[in-house]
Formats: C-alpha cells, sequence, structure tokens
C-alpha cells in the first residue's frame, strides 16, 4: 500500500485522475471499477475535463460500479445508476453497453449477483478499481463484519450508512435499508486499487485502515494485503497517520522510473 499525502482534496483528485488517465491511454479496452458519493466527484471531473480538453478517449473502457440501493429503480433520483449518468457518463463517449451498473430492482437477486461477477470475468478482470471509504471503514456497502472474501451480494445497511445517506433522501425513513454491493473478495481482486479520502471526519477510520489490524470490522483495512494499492489523502484526512512523516518521506523520495 502506497499512502500519498497533498495539500488539498483538489490536488488528490487530480492525481488519481491522472492515474486513470494514464491506464486508459495505456490500454484503451481497459475495466474500470467505479464509486458513487462525494468522493470521486473531483476526480471525475477532472476525467471529464480531459475528455473534452485532451481529447482522452473512454469509447473502448467497460465500467463496473460497486453497488445500488435495493428497491430503486434506475430513474429515481438517488439511485446511483443517476448519480453515475449526472456525473460522468453523460459527459464523455462512453459506450451504453459497456456500462454495467447493479440492478436494484432485481426479482432473482442471487442470481443477478452472480451474473456480475462472472461479467467481470469474462471482461478480464477489473484493472483499476476506484474506492472512498465510510465513517465505519467499509469499501463499497460491505459494512463492519462483512467477510473478507466475499463476493456480490445484497448486504444490510447499518444504521449508521442509513443515517449518513438520509440527507441525500430527505428523512431517515425513505433511505433504503438495503443495497447489492461487490464484495470484499471481489474488490481485492481488481489489478489496481485507488482509494481516495478527504476531510477531518475521514481522519479517525483513516488511520484504523492504514494502520491498524486488518479485520472484518474496518473492511477497508484489507486494502493493505493488496499489492497495487494506493490511498490519496488530503491533509486533514491524513491528519491522524502516525507513520505520516514517513508517508511524506516515501513520497518525495519516490524513484522516478
Amino acid at each position: 500500500m502506497e499512502v500519498v499525502i497533498l495539500d488539498s482534496y483538489e490536488q488528490i483528485s487530480k492525481k488519481a485522475a491522472k492515474e486513470v488517465s494514464n491506464l486508459i491511454r495505456n490500454k484503451p479496452n481497459c475495466v474500470l471499477g467505479l464509486a458513487t458519493g462525494s468522493t470521486p466527484l473531483g476526480l471525475y471531473q477532472e476525467l471529464i475535463r480531459m475528455h473534452k480538453e485532451e481529447g482522452l478517449d473512454f469509447s473502448k473502457i467497460s465500467t463496473f460500479n460497486l453497488d445500488e440501493y435495493y428497491g430503486i429503480p434506475p430513474a429515481h433520483p438517488q439511485s446511483y445508476y443517476a448519480f453515475m449518468h449526472e456525473n460522468f457518463f453523460n459527459h464523455i463517449n462512453v459506450q451504453p453497453e459497456r456500462i454495467y451498473l447493479p440492478s436494484g430492482t432485481a426479482t432473482d437477486v442471487n442470481a443477478f449477483c452472480q451474473w456480475y461477477e462472472e461479467e467481470i470475468k469474462r471482461l478480464g478482470g477489473i484493472d483499476l478499481q476506484i474506492l472512498g471509504i465510510g465513517r465505519d471503514g467499509h469499501i463499497a456497502f460491505n459494512e463492519p463484519g462483512s467477510a473478507l472474501g466475499s463476493r456480490t451480494r445484497i448486504k444490510t445497511l447499518t444504521r449508521e450508512t442509513v443515517e449518513d445517506n438520509a440527507r441525500f433522501f430527505g428523512s431517515v425513513e425513505d433511505v433504503p435499508r438495503y443495497a447489492i454491493t461487490m464484495g470484499v473478495g471481489t474488490i481485492q481482486e481488481a489489478k489496481q486499487i485507488i482509494l481516495i479520502a478527504s476531510g477531518e471526519n475521514k481522519a479517525e477510520i483513516i488511520a484504523k485502515a492504514i494502520e491498524g489490524p486488518v479485520t472484518a470490522q474496518v473492511t477497508g483495512s484489507v486494502l493493505q494485503l493488496h499489492a497495487q494499492t494506493v490511498v490519496y489523502l488530503d491533509e486533514a484526512a491524513a491528519s491522524k497517520l502516525e507513520r505520516y512523516d514517513y508517508y511524506k518521506w516515501v513520497f518525495e523520495n519516490k524513484p522516478k522510473l
């Protein structure tokens, strides 16, 4: 795991976007794993800018989203389908048939989840997975206690996650209690992983995920076992890392290979 600490959210977003664009240029038919939420918005905005101003071509890529609320249709304004199209897909030249998102209306959930896993494998696996992290350490909707070898499945959301997401729905009562999510094991099979975190409210859980024990109670901690994970943090999110100075030293002295 490489930890990169920069001054601001804007800087980490641009740095992460540069990694994604390098992959797309080197492998035009790459498979991207995408996340929703406020954390990756800066990265998506920078990729959109690269597409419009620098000609970054998304026409051959395939994308798989991490998760979706279960019980709401794609047209629902708070669906992750709507989020991704509004904030990313509608602004680039990705081909609609190459976009994969979990279904919040699948009638046979187990069959759908199996199909989702098979489609990832059919396309050669995820080349680069983008992640955020929840305040309780979850990646995707793999809430505390999720098996570290879990696959795509339906998951009950914790009370904390429901309360955190109530601001998007208007009230706690309106927030779905379930989500379809890639599993921790599915995420770990990505060839490369980028995790982005910003803000002081993420500092404590980032310290646990990066420097604490690997545990199912903080599913983001499993990234310590992944050989090609880069964590991009702004100063606030990095503020509780015990080895802060070391991470800065490593980044400043990274060999230019």
